[in-house]
């Protein structure tokens, strides 16, 4: 492999250049950005390994000239915990990795391998995806081998649920949330739509690799008004308000201590409250509501949208500084449609997990249904596809997933003015109904709730019946009916 080191540093930089040679690495050494983009330009180079601070032109400056010459850039930065902020812009722009200094040689061939095994797994991808689009029938996106993921965590505070991330993308965005686990003082915001996981990555964030004991708090900013998000944000003193608690009540941020705050769909938050939410993360310290003392709590902050936030920012409905300090630490999950590679992996694995807790015999899913799986757009991504195997497993006993399971359940398509049949395709949020054009099947709906509902409680039929405020012998009864009517 061809390395170009970049240090100010000459005893430094000659020190290092000799131990990355005694480990079998063709070594170029230069002492500047300037040295470094010429150096660069005239030969061929693998990996640039380069300080963040250097005079004239720096790391981050180095990464934008580089990139410009190549697509395939593999960058790893050296920085100290003053920088650590810069180094994490510098990801966002596009550095494969960085390591805090000071660090030893064992450390550096860590962060080599890995990033040149990141690198070696994208070509992997783009070899199996062109392979897997001239064997597939003109069906982009199927792999050759269903059965291979990476398993991130089995269980985060008590919760057991198993979190996969198959493609290179994904597997980039866990590396970065335990990046990001770190640095407490670190905001982060996660961007995606609907359904694509940022919960999960949130939780990574705050666990890392292993279990934080320290709480996670989460708030939605779209189901409280802002005189209520305020009280549950910030707590209140007594005689804040009408109807408030004689002695008052902390926060959330007071019970975040240690921990994080994830603050999901922030786009929602009103413009007031953008302030004073600005105003903790700088300071770390709030006001109760009706209260006149500061109080200092350390806590992390992660929020979360599925919504353009910098259209917001440029139509005012979001403040600019508020912008630019979350967006810090930004992560941006694609969709489910644009990671195709995906499906059928994660398919399988939630086949084999969920089928395994409901005591069924599910092993795989044949070939016609995995052609109609990945001909789908999947709007509700990753919890869509963990709820139509869910469904699955609940309704059928067999080995295998076949094309009538999922005819049944989502992939009928629905034309205008066609009523909804029961079974047919209707995608629920229960943030924003999506209705059908033309006429809608009550008793459809009534069944797709039910059924939701008990995929929500992991099939405790107790559970499901008081969350419908219905008695069990009604779920019961309703059960048996879609049972009849799946026949």
């Amino acid at each position: 492999m061809n390395i170009l080191l970049v240090k100010e540093n000459c005893s430094n930089r000659s020190y290092l250049g000799k131990l990355l040679r005694e480990k079998g690495f063709c070594v170029a050494e230069c002492g500047s950005g300037r040295e470094a983009l010429e150096t660069f330009s005239a030969g061929k180079f693998d990996m640039v390994l380069s300080d963040v601070k250097m005079p004239k032109m720096d790391g981050i400056h180095l990464l934008h000239e580089l990139s410009a010459l190549t697509r395939n850039l593999d960058m790893v930065l050296f920085t100290g915990h003053s920088e650590l902020k810069i180094a994490l812009e510098a990801l966002q722009a596009g550095a494969s990795d960085y390591l805090l200094k000071p660090f030893n040689i064992t450390e550096l061939l860590a962060v080599i391998e890995r990033v040149s095994k990141r690198r070696a797994d994208i070509q992997k991808d783009k070899d199996k995806s062109k392979k897997s689009k001239r064997g597939a029938g003109g069906v982009a996106g199927q792999p050759k081998s269903r059965s291979n993921h990476w398993e991130i965590a089995d269980s985060w505070n008590g919760v057991t649920g198993k979190v996969y991330a198959i493609s290179n993308v994904m597997k980039d965005i866990f590396a970065k949330a335990e990046k990001l686990h770190t640095d407490r003082s670190i905001p982060v915001l996660i961007q995606g739509e609907t359904g694509t996981g940022k919960e999960l990555v949130a939780k990574h964030i705050h666990h890392g690799s292993g279990i934080d004991p320290a709480p996670f708090i989460d708030i939605n900013c779209a189901a409280l008004n802002s005189t209520i998000f305020e009280s549950e944000l910030f707590g209140y003193e007594p005689g804040a308000f009408t109807g408030g608690l004689p002695k008052g009540q902390k926060g959330k941020l007071d019970m975040a201590r240690g921990g994080t705050i994830f603050l999901d769909e922030i786009s929602e938050l009103s413009v007031g409250l953008q302030a004073k939410l600005l105003r903790f993360i700088q300071e770390k310290e709030f006001y109760r509501v009706g209260g006149l003392k500061k109080i200092k709590a350390d806590v992390r902050i992660i929020c979360a949208t599925n919504e353009d936030i910098e259209k917001k920012v440029w139509e005012g409905a979001f403040r600019k500084d508020l912008f630019y300090r979350i967006n810090l630490g930004r992560i941006l999950i694609p969709p489910l449609k644009e990671r195709t590679t995906e499906i059928l992996p994660l398919a399988e694995a939630f086949l084999k997990e969920i089928s395994a807790q409901r005591g069924k015999s599910f092993e795989r899913i044949t070939d016609p249904a995995a052609k109609i799986m990945l001909s789908y757009n999947w709007p509700g991504n990753v919890r869509e596809l963990r709820n139509t195997i869910e469904w699955v497993v609940f309704m059928y006993n067999d080995t295998k997933v076949e094309p009538g399971y999922l005819d049944k359940m989502h992939f009928l398509k629905q034309s205008p003015g066609s009523p909804l049949k029961t079974g047919d395709s209707l995608y629920v949020d229960l943030n924003t109904l999506h209705l059908p054009e033309g006429s809608l099947d009550l008793e459809s709906l009534f069944n797709r709730i039910i059924i939701e509902a008990l995929n929500k409680h992991r099939g405790n039929k107790a559970q499901t019946a008081r969350y419908l405020g219905i008695s069990r012998h009604s779920l019961y009864t309703r059960l048996e009916k879609i049972k009849r009517q799946k026949k």
